[in-house]
């Protein structure tokens, strides 16, 4: 079992804090180049072309941080990351779907249609050039102060993102955080609540893996 990975871009972030948080030991095969790009041997094992990816023993191959955290914690149920019972899982998924496409999304629309490097890579997991789009960017701009704005009111009376624990919606959600700050975009001034919750999970040794 391994998983495929490029260690600074946010998406495995977030399986890298869920595996912290749990205490799984795994092996990590490092797939991401020096010029941005994913090593061409690997596009060819895996023409989805994303990451990460779990390659089980028996050559399953995974893909999608979420779902391999759900394979993951189907083995390890111990501390509950996904939920506990039916409407605490629900709650957690809501939220961790919100924090994806309302913040890890957005922040990656903003710095595909920006950063030079991903001038015709405006989609992941393309093989064909996908021009970017300089209308793009004020959108994102726009998604991200919603989704900050959407999870200060949540954090106003919750401690975490999904309620009094933990969860993967935290690990989401701090990656979107951070992710937007490639792009210069920070949370604002006026989001109180927000920052406080950001100051603490940062603050987790998982946060720094």
């Amino acid at each position: 079992m391994q998983i495929y990975d490029w260690h600074i871009a946010p998406n495995p972030r977030r399986l890298h804090i869920y595996l912290a948080e749990k205490g799984i030991p795994v092996t990590y095969v490092e797939v991401g180049q020096p010029d941005l790009t994913l090593a061409p041997w690997y596009r060819e094992k895996y023409p989805h072309a994303m990451v990460p990816m779990l390659e089980l023993d028996d050559g399953t191959c995974i893909g999608e941080a979420m779902a391999i955290c759900r394979y993951f914690e189907e083995l390890h149920p111990e501390p509950p990351l996904m939920g506990t019972d039916a409407r605490d899982k629900a709650i957690v998924e809501m939220w961790e779907k919100r924090a994806n496409e309302e913040g890890m999304l957005a922040a990656s629309e903003l710095f595909r249609n920006t950063h030079d490097a991903f001038a015709a890579r405006g989609l992941p997991g393309s093989a064909e050039p996908v021009p970017r789009i300089p209308e793009l960017r004020d959108r994102a701009r726009a998604r991200l102060d919603r989704f900050f704005r959407k999870f200060d009111a949540q954090l106003a009376d919750n401690e975490f993102v999904a309620g009094s624990r933990f969860t993967v919606a935290d690990a989401t959600t701090l990656c979107g955080v951070d992710f937007a700050k490639w792009s210069d975009v920070t949370i604002p001034a006026d989001c109180p609540h927000l920052q406080r919750w950001y100051e603490a999970v940062s603050a987790r040794p998982s946060a720094r893996v």
